[in-house]
């Protein structure tokens, strides 16, 4: 995952849990932030995106994985999945 680590690479990562499951949610978050990693540094090496996961970017990354329609910061479910995303970013970060 490319830093710095911006808001809305958090907000879209969120959207883009959003569309599975709430049971899902951490696997999928883990998964798109895997691919984010994998992309920084195939660009890196490569000099070119990623043909999966983008430019390395989280914000690339979860947005090629389609994402829930733009949610009210009030939505229960938004607020519940972003916490599923800030939770995974923190063991991401802290590893």
């Amino acid at each position: 995952m490319r830093q710095p680590l911006l808001p809305q690479d958090v907000i879209t990562l969120t959207r883009a849990v959003m569309r599975h499951s709430p049971q899902a949610q951490p696997q999928q978050a883990v998964r798109i932030l895997a691919g984010a990693t994998r992309a920084a540094v195939y660009a890196r090496l490569v000099g070119r995106c990623h043909p999966r996961w983008g430019d390395g970017s989280l914000d690339s990354a979860a947005r090629r994985m389609g994402l829930h329609p733009e949610p009210f910061w009030d939505d229960p479910d938004f607020l519940a999945a972003l916490q599923v995303v800030v939770a995974a970013l923190s063991r991401r970060l802290r590893a």
